[in-house]
């Protein structure tokens, strides 16, 4: 035996399993990982998109098919790269919307509190295609955008009954225009994401 021989065989050396699985999570998450932006036109969703990226707040245009944005957050002290689809809200672009959130990891479906047509219809006839065709791993999450106007039309009670029937769900009431719970939102989804990668 050398001395520098440890005294077992590669052999032995081959057979002793490594786990390589926190490393291969944490390489996931540092890559990047797909999240969708979903709801009704004029819900804030490019406003929410822009203020978690660039700290920006303004008047947006209409989004036509999807528009992609990038933002790396560091959480927990791991970093996770959220490759964000920001979705059209307009119907004519609705048959585009499975191709952007196939591969997701996690969906925002974004609705107006003061609007309850954008919670009782829109989000709720989006939180039923992605149970139906979307990944059973999918983390979602509602954000109630706009909090910041008068004129309530949908209440925080309303929300936590349905998510309670939904079984689990991540809920923020959002503003974009004050910056208000934006990166608590995207915070912990990234939470989420890193213990689905653990």
């Amino acid at each position: 035996m050398s001395c520098c021989d440890s005294g077992t065989s590669k052999q032995q050396q081959a057979n002793i399993p490594v786990d390589n699985s926190h490393q291969d999570g944490r390489s996931k998450l540092e890559k990047g990982i797909k999240i969708v932006l979903l709801g009704e036109m004029n819900t804030g969703k490019t406003c929410i998109a822009h203020r978690l990226v660039r700290n920006e707040f303004g008047a947006t245009d209409s989004t036509i098919g999807a528009a992609f944005l990038v933002k790396t957050l560091v959480v927990d002290n791991i970093s996770v790269k959220l490759e964000i689809w920001d979705t059209a809200g307009q119907e004519r672009y609705r048959s585009l919307i499975p191709m952007y959130y196939r591969g997701a990891a996690a969906a925002v479906i974004v609705y107006d509190i003061t609007k309850k047509n954008t919670f009782e219809q829109s989000l709720k006839k989006w939180v039923t295609e992605l149970q139906k065709h979307a990944s059973p791993n999918l983390i979602l999450a509602l954000a109630g955008n706009k909090c910041d106007l008068p004129n309530r039309e949908v209440s925080v009670d309303e929300v936590s009954r349905y998510i309670s029937e939904l079984g689990e769900a991540i809920f923020f009431e959002t503003s974009a225009a004050t910056n208000h719970n934006i990166n608590e939102l995207f915070v912990e989804i990234c939470r989420k994401l890193i213990n689905n990668y653990k």
